[in-house]
């Protein structure tokens, strides 16, 4: 068979249902292969979005989203998506073209270095050399990809190379089993949690994986510690549950820092440092805090754990909550916090929209969250709307809310949920955008049209850059380079052959929603917001009270 024959079926072989990418010269051997095979190929409009659509396949999975581009511009188009993958720990295998190698030793049409370009935000990635090599490489980027954390690979494959013939096989994929923790190590984080006053935990994107988030809510029911999420974090731990203190990542110091700043022990869970730094929650480097996650603690002044439990986070989970059953009074706290969680759901309540009275983002929140079922899953691009929809919007469930905090990338959420579709089919999807980041991937529309896939694109309109606008005027009291104009959003939608509806009032605001999102059917929804709220929030988290927090 071919090479390129051998890399299909090795990506069979993988699981692979889905490649997301765009055909080029130099793949065309690739693509008739996969014509052959069981795999969907999904033509995008443009490679970033092919990799976003990857980068949330392999979120919402477990498993590798896989995207492919030719060389060149091709390839670094796929560069944005890669990125986020790599800083949101999601699992994927980029697969890009190159020219044939007897023309890569000079300057030569549309060849770049793309293996060494990719370097920094890879785990690893190699080009096909010689075709004996290409089933270990196929399997070497899967297993990589996918073992913990996850990240992203990536595959070059020369044109002249796939074109080559190869006698061989796909490798099997082998289950890694991960590494159980240390017994000293637990009895020494059981023994400091067992002096804690104010036990907190803060969940992050590792906590939504695996099985750690059904043994972390165990935990939690069996102490009553509260639970703070960062914004990857969020329903690692029910919102519903009163332990909860919904999420952090404000740069302000937002209500949910009262427990933060009273907690004297702290435990991380699958937390990255990029998701939200901790000089933010332990500038006084003063919490002893005990560390878990599958990798050790990054090197850093405002985090430097008095323990770390580098494991499978299920399994340190897991003995932690054997602990708690042996000796229940030694771990039995009261719910300290929960005067916080009232205050936040007290502040929540301000923000229901009233009749004749402009629309803003976290009201419409309100509405939104009413129409989807616990399981459905909202995608967040980035924007003022982020920041809102981390702070104010409940989950119920691990990744049911999508938000990309590591290289938080505008763009994402679009072309996301078309992936998130293919993923959860029965589940309603919605992608909330900001008026910006939406026309940075609004060309994907085409593709899942001609898909047939159907979701909910919601598009907060400010006509402004508006996070950035936020962040200005917070620091400076005015704003420059943010302003925007935009398209006639309904229109837009319908030169898709899509439904569109821009509601004026607060009834066809909720029927429209209501509408849109229980229908299932690809469309958008206009939402014209008055970003007034957003000062709002900074001027009263600055003359905020803490409740008194009794143990």
């Amino acid at each position: 068979m071919k090479v390129s024959d051998l890399i299909v079926k090795s990506l069979e072989a993988e699981g692979v249902k889905y490649i997301f990418g765009l055909p080029g010269e130099e793949t065309e051997d690739l693509l008739f292969s996969i014509a052959n095979s069981s795999i969907v190929f999904v033509p995008a409009r443009h490679e970033q979005g092919a990799a976003f659509m990857a980068d949330v396949w392999g979120r919402l999975t477990g498993k590798a989203g896989v995207c492919l581009a030719t060389l060149g511009p091709g390839a670094t188009n796929l560069i944005t998506g890669l990125a986020d993958a790599h800083l949101d720990k999601s699992p994927v295998v980029a697969i890009t073209a190159q020219g044939s190698m007897e023309r890569l030793h000079k300057e030569s049409h549309q060849a770049i270095d793309i293996v060494n370009m990719f370097k920094p935000i890879v785990k690893w990635n190699t080009q096909i050399s010689h075709p004996e090599i290409t089933a270990e490489a196929v399997r070497k980027a899967f297993k990589l990809a996918e073992m913990e954390k996850p990240g992203v690979t990536h595959i070059e494959v020369p044109e002249d190379i796939a074109k080559m013939e190869v006698k061989a096989i796909p490798l099997e994929p082998m289950r890694v089993r991960r590494s159980a923790p240390e017994y000293k190590a637990i009895q020494k984080a059981a023994e400091l949690l067992k002096s804690a006053k104010r036990p907190l935990i803060i969940a992050g994107n590792g906590a939504i994986r695996k099985l750690a988030s059904k043994h972390l809510r165990e935990f939690v029911t069996k102490t009553h510690i509260p639970v703070v999420s960062t914004f990857m974090g969020k329903g690692a731990v029910s919102d519903k549950d009163e332990h909860s203190l919904f999420s952090v990542g404000l740069k302000m110091k937002d209500y949910v820092m009262c427990a933060i700043d009273a907690a004297d022990v702290i435990i991380t869970i699958g937390y990255d440092v990029a998701e939200y730094d901790p000089e933010n929650w332990n500038h006084k480097k003063d919490k002893k805090i005990i560390h878990i996650d599958f990798s050790p603690a990054e090197v850093y002044e405002y985090y430097q754990p008095a323990i770390e439990l580098v494991c499978d986070i299920s399994g340190a989970l897991w003995e932690l909550n054997n602990a708690v059953e042996q000796e229940k009074n030694a771990f039995t706290f009261t719910n300290w916090a929960l005067p916080v969680r009232k205050l936040i759901l007290a502040d929540f309540a301000t923000y229901s929209l009233e009749d004749g009275k402009p629309f803003t983002i976290p009201g419409a929140l309100q509405i939104i969250r009413e129409c989807m079922h616990d399981e459905d899953i909202l995608l967040s691009d980035v924007g003022s709307h982020k920041m809102w929809i981390a702070r104010n919007y409940p989950s119920y469930s691990p990744n049911t809310v999508i938000v990309s905090n590591g290289l938080a990338s505008m763009g994402i959420a679009l072309p996301g949920g078309l992936a998130a579709k293919l993923v959860h089919p029965e589940r309603r999807i919605v992608a909330a955008c900001g008026d910006g980041g939406f026309l940075m991937n609004s060309q994907e529309i085409e593709t899942a049209k001609r898909m047939g896939i159907g979701y909910t694109i919601i598009v907060f309109n400010d006509n402004n850059y508006g996070l950035i606008t936020w962040k200005q005027e917070a620091h400076t009291g005015k704003s420059f380079g943010t302003a925007l104009t935009n398209p006639d959003f309904k229109l837009y939608a319908e030169s898709f052959g899509i439904k569109g509806y821009s509601p004026n009032t607060l009834d066809e605001l909720k029927q429209n929603l209501q509408e849109a999102i229980s229908s299932q059917e690809l469309c958008i929804v206009e939402i014209k917001v008055n970003p007034s709220k957003n000062q709002e929030l900074n001027k009263k988290l600055a003359q905020k009270v803490c409740p008194i927090l009794s143990l």
